[in-house]
């Protein structure tokens, strides 16, 4: 068999070690040597000696939806072999966790992680009841996080000196270190006249780095 299909860029090649590795663009490699955790249904592709089980609702509901509040669904898969993960064509990328990290991440951004990680869900303070991102899963501990992102993300820093101010249904996560609060960008007459349509936005202050992907959510994308 031959053609541009079967060449050395889309062909599979032996795993080196384990844990997740980039595939491609679109895809996450998963060399499974006892358990790790992903969202249900991400699994495209695997080989080897797997089993893929269900998490129960009080794991799953530690990763909220920015913008519906709705618990992730997760799996657990264990065993020894290879597994492929991918959600809707979306971007790919892990983040590295180590010792005194702790990283927000909105559930819907999550496609695979190490079970040595430790998550919790917060309250993303100073988003009161408006907004999406009021509850986040926080990661912490020590081993890589599998991301998913609409387009190519922005990461931009955030100093003392210069908060960042983000649209609640584009950001993907960011350092938990931050302050976070909302802020109003246009008055309320202005709103009251049908505004600009970037009412309210998250404001990050402190030290460190916000993830926003380059749209906002839409209503076709929320499942």
């Amino acid at each position: 068999m031959k053609g541009y299909l079967f060449s050395h860029e889309h062909m599979v090649q032996p795993a080196i070690a384990p844990g997740m590795s980039i595939q491609n663009a679109k895809s996450i490699r998963y060399v499974v040597n006892g358990e790790m955790l992903a969202r249900q249904g991400a699994m495209v592709a695997y080989r080897g000696s797997l089993r893929f089980e269900r998490k129960g609702q009080g794991v799953g509901g530690m990763l909220k939806r920015a913008v519906t509040g709705e618990g992730l669904p997760l799996m657990t898969v264990r065993g020894q072999g290879e597994a492929w993960f991918a959600h809707e064509a979306q971007n790919c990328f892990i983040v590295e966790i180590e010792p005194g990290d702790e990283f927000t991440v909105n559930g819907r951004n999550v496609l695979c992680f190490d079970a040595s990680l430790s998550y919790q869900i917060r309250t993303v303070k100073g988003a009161g009841m408006t907004g999406g991102g009021l509850f986040n899963s926080v990661f912490s501990g020590q081993g890589e996080l599998g991301l998913i992102c609409e387009g190519s993300p922005l990461v931009i820093p955030v100093s003392p000196q210069q908060p960042v101010y983000v649209d609640t249904d584009a950001v993907v996560g960011w350092t938990a270190a931050l302050h976070t609060s909302l802020s109003r960008s246009q008055s309320i007459g202005s709103m009251l006249r049908g505004g600009s349509g970037e009412a309210v936005q998250l404001k990050l202050e402190g030290e460190g780095f916000v993830v926003v992907r380059p749209s906002e959510l839409t209503p076709q994308k929320e499942n």
